[in-house]
This record gives C-alpha cells, structure tokens and sequence, in this order.
C-alpha cells in the first residue's frame, strides 16, 4: 500500500479529539487508509444496506454490543447516528469514533451541527506526486501524470485510466447524484459534466456554462453546488484586497483530479493531453491540486487564491499564511524562459511583494536560480511552501 502523507496527522489527533473525520472524494482511499489505520477498531460500512438498517433501528444496542471505539464508514447515510455519538462522547471519556464519508456539505452540516468541537476533520485527496513517486517510471511527464491523475486504484492495479474513469463517472452520477439531490436528467447531467472540464482555469460564468450544457442558469447554479459537495470540483477565488485596481470578482472552477478532467474530455492518451489546446490550464489545475493536497496532508485548509484585474493581468496562483504572502506563476512548457517572470515583476511592484518571493512552476525537469527568482519544477511542487510553511 501507497504511504498517506496524511497518516502521520491523524495519529497525532487521537486522544486529542474524540471523533476524527476523515472525507475527500470517492475511491481516494479513504476506507483503505482508516481500516489501516485503526485495525485493531469494529469496522461498519454504512453502504451496506443491512449495517445501514442495524444503525437505522438498534443504534444503542450496537453501541452497547461493540463499545465506543468503531469506524463507521460513509456516515453521512444515517446522519441521526452522529446525535448519539455527540452524548456517548460527552459522557466516555475514553470514547474514539472514527467517521468517513465521500460528500462534503451532506456530512460536514450534520458534524458541525452535532460534533462541534469534539471532532478534528481531515480531507484526503487523491494522491500526490510526493506520494507517488516512488512508484512512477523515471520518465514519467508531467502531462503523463495530469492524464492519469491521483486516485490510488490505478496504481495499485496498474490499472488503463480510461475504462476506470468511464467507470468512474457512469457510477458517480447513477447512484452519487440521486444521493445528494435527485437530479431528474442524468443523461443531462453527464453533458454538464464534460461542459465544466472545458471551462478548467476559467472564471465561472453560469450562464455561459447554461449554454453549452443546454441548460437553465439557475440549474447550472444548483449542479455546480452537487460537484462541490461530492468532491469533483472546487472554485478558486480572487484575491480579496484591492490595489486601487478594478478586480475581477468571480472565482475560477478546477477540478479536484486531472484524470478525470481529461476523462470528462474525451483524451484517451497522454498524447492526446499533450497536443490539446488546453494543456495549459489542466496543467495548472494539476499544480493548484499538488499544492492544496501539501496543506490536506498536514490538517491545514489551505488559503489559495488568484488575482487578476480587469485589464487581464493576472497571477495564477496567490498563497497566503500567516499574512505572507507567495505569488505563483504556472507555466506547462517544459523549457524555462525569462519571460515567465514578466507577471511576478508586475505584480511586485503593485503590491509591494519582494520579487524573490515569487516562485514559477512550470513542465521542466531542473531546479533554477534565475536572477528574477526561482524555477521550480513540477516534480518538486512542495518547494514553493519553504520557508513559509
């Protein structure tokens, strides 16, 4: 089994915490690592229609049978269970539950509303090229690993990406969809579905996105929040502060994993990716990912942003900790050009950030040390967080 950088930081909120809740997407090892990580604790799949029934009508007397120390897997299909475990911790000191579940704003509402301070929240990803690498050919491209994506399944079958993302996407919108809203065309949906992988990297425009899916803006609208809450997508938003410059105020759409974007768009080879005309921004979808999934794997949210005025200047990408703030330019060629510098030297000079703090990641194997500032390369992404992070 692939190591989770995770692991290490869920550990460490054992004893500290109750209840750990571990989410992220479907099939992104949640139940792999958790079974892993807590062997020795009664293990309860709530996809299970008759665990799902025993939960349903007997929850006391399961906990009476099994204890206070369990996994409960996919909790979010019998939400009432959280109100009993809210009291068995509230009175068992030595309670430890350990909650899993696929969709965000389903299961993140009924912890909040129940759990409150009594649980640590931990979001797993797909995995990450850190992760990875020691499993990936030497000469792996970037635009190889943008294709494949990160979902562990694929690597530990060696498995084709394109019949498990059809898979994939055939199985998430028949039975994932109806779960969290009971979308009437699913054949409808899964249009709308390939209709956002080509808008990767783009300021979200519902209407436009209405058009070219054939569908009313208010349900576009209504879709995008089913994406968000079953982990397929994220929007990135603007930078807030203003510069004296008239910003542009819509966030942008990503997807959480690039395989299944390039899936969504019908590439069926890293070649095909390579020659797309989109490359470039599934590349900088593949680099926001690899940064989010660094702050995931240590229990951090992460505070990411872009910033673009309205006469188009833009910065990629705008890390923000602890009020420092890190520019990122993203650039997919494979060969360094000064000119990739040209956005971070404005941008310097506007908001009075030392151009050396500005980083580009771009295609290229090499680690360079430009007289404008650093090149990093995709494989050593995790670089741009040193030394703020």
């Amino acid at each position: 089994m692939i190591q989770r950088e995770i692991a290490e930081n869920i550990l460490a909120k054992v004893g500290k915490y109750p209840v750990i809740t571990v989410t992220g997407p479907r099939q992104s090892g949640k139940t792999t690592l958790i079974k892993d990580l807590f062997a020795d604790f009664p293990y309860f799949s709530l996809e299970n229609p008759d665990t799902q029934s025993r939960f349903e009508n007997d929850p006391r007397g399961l906990f009476q049978q099994y204890g206070h120390r369990m996994v409960l897997d996919e909790v979010q299909r019998v939400p009432q269970i959280l109100s009993y475990i809210q009291g068995i911790v509230d009175d068992d000191p030595e309670a430890c539950f350990i909650l899993s579940g696929s969709h965000n704003l389903l299961m993140l509402e009924s912890v909040s509303q129940t759990l409150a301070g009594r649980t640590a929240i931990f979001y797993l990803q797909p995995l990450s090229y850190s992760e990875l690498k020691g499993e990936l050919p030497e000469n792996l491209t970037a635009t190889d690993l943008c294709w494949r994506g990160g979902y562990p399944r694929i690597f530990h079958k060696t498995l084709d990406p394109t019949p498990f993302y059809q898979s994939y996407i055939a199985t998430y919108v028949q039975r994932d969809v109806r779960q969290i809203k009971n979308v009437g065309d699913l054949g409808a949906f899964t249009r709308f579905l390939g209709v956002c992988a080509g808008f990767i990297g783009q300021t979200i425009n519902k209407t436009s996105i209405a058009d070219a899916a054939g569908i009313e803006r208010a349900t576009a609208q209504n879709w995008l929040s089913i994406l968000e809450t079953s982990f397929v997508t994220y929007q990135l938003q603007p930078y807030f502060r203003n510069f004296k410059k008239r910003l542009v105020k819509s966030p942008k759409l990503y997807f959480r994993d690039t395989g299944l974007a390039c899936a969504l768009l019908g590439l069926q080879t890293a070649e095909e990716l390579f020659n797309y005309y989109q490359r470039g921004a599934i590349f900088e979808n593949f680099v926001i990912n690899e940064v989010s999934k660094t702050f995931f794997n240590r229990g951090l949210m992460p505070s990411l942003y872009f910033w673009r005025d309205n006469n188009q200047r833009e910065i990629d990408l705008l890390i923000n900790i602890g009020g420092k703030l890190r520019p990122v330019e993203i650039k997919s060629g494979a060969t360094y050009r000064s000119d990739y510098f040209k956005q971070l030297q404005w941008f310097s000079e506007l908001a009075d950030v030392p151009l050396h703090s500005g980083v580009v990641v771009y295609g290229g194997e090499e680690h360079i040390e430009s007289t404008f500032g650093e090149v990093v390369s995709w494989k050593d992404i995790e670089r741009i967080l040193h030394p703020i992070m």
